[in-house]
């Protein structure tokens, strides 16, 4: 320990300071330390913070937390994106100290001669403080020091204009003996780092043309991609991620399904980088040329999505690199290259790049790819299995992007061990893929979500329900009700959440004995009808509108740190809140995870989280259906999967007292054209739907 007190656990510091925490422009940060004092003279503690512009930026007093603990608070607004630093100055406060034994003594009845000292100590602090406050407060300050040592004057008004300058003075203390803590960093990214939605689609999907007996199968293009944009920006999502666009290998190219042997009409996996034509920095001929890609980037901007692209740094075996740089790959002991393996799973079409052979010259080249892109204006990189690739070749890739534009976000796709997920976001990754897609009851969903708030100064997840990898068996036996309910999870839980397309069609057919999908678009051209679903009432499109309006709508939902959930006497429902103290927005949730069964619940709130008191009651505006209800602590819900599987409300004070609804009574105004007769296992809809033969295989 240095200094005159003790400043200890200080937050947010990651790995003891070795990498900053993360921030977004705007978004208010909690900053909080351990500091304390020997005796019982008052302690004060600060916050100093520098932006990267290496101006120092206002003041900022903390607060003391709950009594004994010795715990400081205070929050702080950083304005700009790049490198901030901050730390946490404890000092002695004489007015406090003055203030808190006057105030017991007069109390006591003691009088003048008894105060003497203490009247003195007082005018030596209100002279210290008067060259301390802002200009137009002066007069107060010298016009209570001239109270204080006025002899002529009663007791009570000598120190209460003294007295009366305490907030005054906790805004602009005297401070003495100033410790300094250590020093930290704090990297601000853009806004979009913490709150986005994401979809992903395959161009080569869209305008696709299948094969038959006239004609061979025909891709898509960037031109007949961008058909798509205006479906996906009506939808609500703000960034469209493209898995690969590269061409893509011929040498052991996967058939449909990942068969081993592929035929004349194959298009392979995108994954499976480099051909003849070129490597990570070139585009598939199939799709365009680099000024059709340019064009897509900018039709997408303006229907406000910004386009991600995948970066997989692995090779097919005819990728340029592996012949111009084989050192950058394992030689086996029969000289052949080897393959990517995760047993019992081969990946004969991918080498993996070996980054202990020629660590300089990779590194250059990656780098080089990745500016690339940068130029043709990509700013987010979703990153293909960064956890097989050194942690410390990431952590320098980032901060060089980073240095020519600091605006590049990086979304790692990692779903591997804890520790390895949270180190990637420690050395920089600004958002994660995460274990939601298996949290499958609220109490794992509950505990999760608090072991994600507890690393929320590095680590942002980004909750997808399914991906092209990734069909769960929820979705594959839960009918259209649990496509609702886990979109309301991802989307109102996180700040960042994603969908695969097929999605809104309620696709669920799985390979046999595989967690992903029959007929997988990975290796095969998958158009859709996307205009006849939705004509036919069979999409979840407006739904997801829904969930991406109240997105938008409500900042409570920008942050992740203000998630909180409360208790509800059924383990089949989860309930929290998100509470914005700074424009009083609240959104409280109630989702069941039974997709069958309707399910009835009685919510404890914790008022206070909610910026209520307890006995407070409140109006609740419901976004997915319009009815309103007034609201207290503890209140009855009860959820159909068919109709309403989620109560999605925005808190409301209510100018008058209202007339509680019954949530039994709501009527259902949201339903899903398609419930299959083979998986309604509970209370089916008031009207008969028509079957959807999607569910009937």
């Amino acid at each position: 320990m240095t200094g005159r007190f003790p400043i200890e656990d200080v937050s947010p510091v990651v790995s003891c300071g070795r990498y900053p925490a993360k921030a977004v422009v705007d978004e208010p940060v909690p900053v909080s330390a351990r500091a304390y004092r020997e005796g019982h003279d008052a302690l004060g503690c600060n916050v100093v913070w520098t932006g990267p512009d290496g101006e120092q930026r206002p003041f900022t007093r903390m607060r003391p937390g709950e009594p004994g603990q010795d715990r400081w608070h205070a929050v702080i607004r950083p304005d700009a994106v790049g490198t901030w630093t901050f730390s946490v100055e404890a000092f002695a406060d004489p007015y406090l100290t003055w203030q808190n034994a006057v105030t017991k003594k007069v109390a006591a009845g003691q009088g003048p001669e008894d105060l003497a000292n203490d009247l003195a100590e007082g005018a030596r602090v209100l002279a210290a403080a008067r060259g301390l406050v802002p200009t137009a407060d002066r007069p107060r300050v010298a016009d209570a020091l001239t109270a204080l040592v006025d002899t002529d004057l009663p007791l009570p008004q000598r120190v209460d204009p003294a007295l009366a300058l305490a907030d005054l003075l906790w805004d602009h203390p005297v401070r003495e003996l100033v410790t300094a803590g250590e020093t930290y960093s704090l990297w601000v990214d853009r806004r979009r780092a913490l709150f986005s939605s994401w979809y992903e689609f395959f161009p080569r999907s869209e305008g696709a043309v299948l094969a038959n007996a006239d004609a061979p199968a025909r891709s898509g293009t960037f031109a007949t991609a961008t058909e798509r944009l205006p479906g996906v920006a009506a939808m609500g999502f703000d960034v469209l991620y493209l898995p690969p666009i590269h061409p893509i290998g011929r040498v052991n190219r996967k058939g449909r399904n990942n068969a081993l042997t592929a035929g004349p009409d194959d298009v392979g996996s995108p994954w499976a980088i480099g051909a003849a034509e070129g490597g990570h920095d070139t585009i598939h001929p199939d799709l365009g040329t680099p000024a059709d890609f340019r064009a897509f980037v900018e039709a997408a901007a303006a229907q406000g999505l910004e386009v991600a692209m995948d970066l997989a740094l692995q090779c097919a075996p005819d990728h340029p690199w592996v012949t111009e740089h084989p050192e950058w790959f394992t030689t086996r002991a029969d000289g052949s290259i080897a393959y990517a393996e995760n047993p019992p799973k081969k990946y004969q079409d991918i080498y993996p790049v070996n980054f202990d052979n020629d660590p300089e010259g990779i590194r250059a080249e990656v780098l080089r790819v990745v500016l690339h892109w940068v130029g043709e204006g990509i700013r987010i990189f979703r990153v293909d299995n960064p956890h097989t690739k050194p942690f410390d070749f990431w952590h320098w890739l980032i901060a060089e992007v980073k240095k020519v534009d600091p605006d590049v976000l990086f979304l790692a796709e990692a779903f591997t061990r804890p520790a390895i997920m949270h180190g990637l976001g420690k050395i920089g990754f600004t958002q994660s893929y995460t274990y939601f897609t298996w949290r499958t009851t609220a109490a794992e969903m509950r505990e999760y979500c608090e072991e994600l708030l507890a690393a929320a100064d590095y680590m942002r997840p980004n909750f997808w329900p399914n991906t092209p990898d990734i069909l769960h068996e929820s979705l594959q036996h839960g009918g259209p009700a649990m496509f609702k309910i886990r979109a309301v999870l991802a989307a109102l839980l996180s700040p960042s959440w994603g969908l695969y397309a097929g999605y809104e069609l309620f696709e669920h057919v799985a390979r046999p004995g595989a967690e992903e999908y029959l007929d997988n678009e990975k290796y095969e051209l998958r158009p859709r009808d996307w205009a006849g679903a939705e004509a036919q009432g069979r999409s979840l499109a407006p739904f997801l509108a829904t969930l991406n309006r109240v997105r938008h709508d409500n900042p409570a939902l920008h942050q992740l740190r203000n998630l909180r959930f409360h208790e509800i006497d059924n383990p089949a429902l989860l309930c929290w809140s998100k509470h914005d103290p700074e424009t009083g927005n609240t959104v409280i949730v109630i989702c069941s995870f039974d997709p069958r069964v309707v399910q009835w619940g009685n919510t404890t709130l914790d008022m206070p989280a909610l910026g209520f008191d307890w006995h407070e009651r409140f109006t609740v505006h419901d976004e997915l259906t319009g009815t309103s209800y007034d609201w207290g602590q503890r209140n009855a819900v009860r959820l159909d999967p068919y109709l309403q599987p989620a109560h999605v409300l925005t808190v409301r004070r209510p100018t008058a007292p209202s007339t509680p609804v019954p949530a039994a009574t709501v009527p259902a105004t949201l339903t899903v054209a398609d419930v299959p007769s083979d998986l309604s296992g509970g209370t089916a809809p008031t009207a008969p739907a028509p079957k959807d033969a999607r569910w009937t295989s």
